[in-house]
């Protein structure tokens, strides 16, 4: 069952990919000759117009194969422009093309047309993710909760008061909802007093609470210094649900949590903080589409 989950999630990135190059090679007056989900022997294929439509053995991939992408002849020159897949290249003899052919052909666009072209399916990908986080935001995100699990004996939480159970409800009175809000408000103190405000059964109590500088670690490995009050989270999870505004804003806001991660994991490899062996491919989405479909519907989307 996981891996037809995989399968799944795999199919759809790379159909969304190549849907990308497809529609932006389209609207450019590209010929496309072949769409293919996966690559290698070819399973199932149909023509449709000037495009044969195909379905491969191997799931792991995908390409569009555009009219002159390959070799081609004029004058006396021979050129040779990057093909999207290496499954996709003309294996026709180079000619010279005719002025119709040229107006149809990948590799006579102007330059800004093929980088629009080649950066349409990571592009496509990006809106995919966006619409995907919307469409969560709306059936309910998995969210831990402000609840106080454990207290670490003799720190400043517990010699303030605070109590196993108590729920936090606001730092500095910054209304405080999701526990990931608890660790950036204290982090964001720098060491200084906070005012902590708890539910405690139906009464409101309030603290004032120096955070202690700690060593901690990023999410990229890196010893970092932060300031820690002492509590741990009781790890109760609520489902939020956003209506299609809230769900719009959310899923915009997760997006570029994302771009920003993506970027800076390329900084943290070029600075060789983060391995190159972390990079994952199809085999990596594989795994991990399998082992959050193990975890749940909600981990699966």
């Amino acid at each position: 069952m996981m891996l037809i989950y995989a399968i799944i999630v795999l199919g759809i990135l790379i159909f969304v990919h190549e849907l990308g190059h497809f529609l932006v090679a389209k609207m450019l007056n590209v010929k496309i000759e072949k769409f293919s989900l996966g690559f290698g022997p070819k399973l199932f294929g149909k023509q449709i117009g000037e495009t044969e439509y195909l379905l491969s053995a191997f799931p792991l991939g995908g390409y569009v194969k555009m009219f002159g992408e390959g070799g081609y002849i004029e004058g006396s020159e021979t050129h040779h422009e990057p093909e999207l897949d290496k499954d996709a290249v003309d294996t026709e003899a180079p000619r010279e093309l005719t002025e119709e052919e040229k107006a149809r052909s990948f590799a006579h666009k102007p330059p800004l047309a093929r980088i629009a072209i080649v950066i349409a399916g990571p592009a496509f990908n990006l809106c995919f993710a966006w619409l995907a986080f919307i469409v969560l935001c709306m059936l309910g995100v998995p969210t831990v909760t402000a609840k106080i699990g454990d207290i670490l004996k003799d720190k400043p939480a517990a010699k303030a008061g605070v109590q196993k159970d108590d729920v936090i409800t606001a730092i500095n009175n910054k209304a405080i909802v999701h526990w990931d809000d608890v660790a950036g408000a204290i982090s964001a103190s720098k060491g200084q007093p906070i005012s902590l405000t708890v539910k405690r059964g139906n009464q409101d109590v309030s603290f004032t609470i120096t955070p202690e500088p700690r060593i901690s670690k990023n999410l990229f490995g890196e010893k970092v210094n932060s300031f820690a009050i002492g509590v741990a989270s009781a790890g109760e999870i609520v489902t939020e649900h956003y209506n299609p505004f809230q769900a719009v804003i959310k899923g915009s806001v997760q997006t570029w949590k994302v771009i920003e991660l993506t970027f800076m994991s390329l900084v943290k490899m070029a600075q060789r903080v983060v391995p190159l062996d972390t990079i994952g491919g199809p085999i990596m989405i594989v795994k991990m589409a399998g082992e959050q479909a193990s975890a749940g519907g909600s981990n699966f989307l």
